[in-house]
């Protein structure tokens, strides 16, 4: 295993990279392109980090997502009981193939647009309440505020998630994600009050059905499919709801305070997009190839001997495709580092690539350009308050994102 102290102190994929992760990145795209580390679990794993090698990796069938494939003692990721784990992030096809058909048709851009409005009048409320709270002039944490909110309301909208449990959700989620090492206890006490608010949340809408995606899944799961081929499993379904629940959230909290930052960092490309919001759309490309969500892609089990770049890594070891180091590739991405709203993304792999692409991502897009469109135009005035070099970022490999982003406006 290497220890080359450089690249990641000990060879440990958290030491260096969570605090300075595209510098790192860069060191190891040129130097060790597919890079034997230590996961964050202590385990071993291989760090695949050049755009060509991870976009081919994502659709290679010989990297299973199935946890069953893995060799003893390597990473795996979460660690969650079979009521969560039976979701599409450890699935290969045909399991994969048949609840990707039954929930994908909600995620469709058609079906997606049709919450523009909906989603324009939260982002008003939330920046109602910083207007009715600051008064024209004000500071507040944008992630708190607004990045945070706005996500859950969405996905617990679209779900049927009464507003109660809200708050709550979040809190559980910001705990898996970032596992306090102090806390220990803290990620297992979370999966368990998760599975018991999931288990009553199925039980509820059993009782009292009502035009929420939820709703339709539980119809899906208790009524079957055509000739009864379309089925979900207790577990499928219970896994189904958490997946989009945590993931509707947390990737969208992320991208929009990343975008947000990287316009107060990035003037002059703060002021092109308001001279003219109609590029918003293209511009959310540039946001989520720049600084992303994801710096890896979910872990990935070889079937059998793969080489990966000019590494043969044997069956059954861990593989880590970094998303993140993918798209700062200057093969791919002349003057990859540089933010760049006039640069054509298209082609970054900041979503996945392949049968495993991000099942929301229309709903991530179309959130992160209202979002933005909503503070370019309510808030004119928004700057960072404070020292860039002083914002905090989650401790996490999972997803990457600020903790906090304090701002005036």
């Amino acid at each position: 295993m290497s220890t080359d102290q450089d690249l990641l102190a000990d060879g440990r994929l958290t030491d260096g990279l969570l605090a300075h992760p595209y510098a790192v990145y860069d060191r190891l795209r040129d130097t060790a392109p597919v890079h034997r580390v230590t996961g964050p679990d202590g385990s071993p794993a291989w760090l695949v980090t050049r755009y060509d090698d991870v976009r081919e990796a994502l659709v290679n069938p010989l990297l299973s997502l199935d946890k069953r494939h893995a060799l003893p003692g390597g990473y795996k990721g979460f660690a969650l009981p079979p009521a969560l784990d039976a979701n599409l992030l450890n699935m290969d096809p045909p399991d994969h193939t048949r609840i990707r058909r039954l929930v994908g048709r909600a995620f469709t851009t058609r079906r997606v647009e049709q919450l523009r409005a909906p989603i324009r009048r939260t982002a008003d409320h939330l920046l109602d309440v910083l207007g009715t709270s600051g008064g024209p002039h004000g500071s507040t944490d944008l992630i708190a505020a607004y990045a945070a909110p706005l996500p859950i309301t969405v996905i617990c909208d679209l779900l049927g998630v009464p507003h109660e449990h809200r708050r709550d959700f979040r809190a559980w989620t910001d705990v898996l994600v970032a596992p306090d090492p102090a806390r220990p206890q803290a990620a297992k006490e979370a999966v368990v009050a998760m599975l018991g608010f999931f288990t009553q949340l199925l039980a509820d809408k059993r009782k009292e059905p009502a035009d929420d995606l939820l709703s339709d899944l539980i119809a899906v799961r208790d009524e079957g499919g055509r000739e009864g081929s379309d089925r979900l499993s207790e577990d499928e379904l219970m896994s189904l709801a958490f997946l989009i629940l945590f993931a509707g959230y947390e990737n969208t909290v992320q991208l929009i305070g990343t975008a947000v930052l990287a316009l107060l960092q990035h003037p002059d490309q703060l002021a092109a997009l308001r001279a003219d919001p109609s590029r918003l759309p293209a511009a959310v490309e540039e946001f989520v190839r720049y600084d992303g969500p994801a710096l890896l892609a979910i872990r990935r089990f070889p079937l059998e001997d793969v080489t990966i770049g000019d590494v043969t890594v044997p069956a059954g070891e861990t593989v880590l495709l970094s998303l993140a180091a993918a798209n700062r590739d200057p093969r791919r991405f002349p003057d990859a580092d540089r933010f760049d709203l006039g640069r054509d993304a298209t082609g970054h792999l900041a979503l996945g690539h392949g049968i495993h692409y991000c099942l929301g991502a229309p709903l991530a897009r179309l959130e992160t350009e209202i979002a933005l469109a909503a503070l370019l135009e309510r808030l004119p005035d928004l700057k960072l308050d404070g020292d860039p070099g002083d914002l905090r970022w989650r401790p996490s490999l999972r997803a990457r994102g600020l903790l906090a982003l304090p701002v005036t406006y």
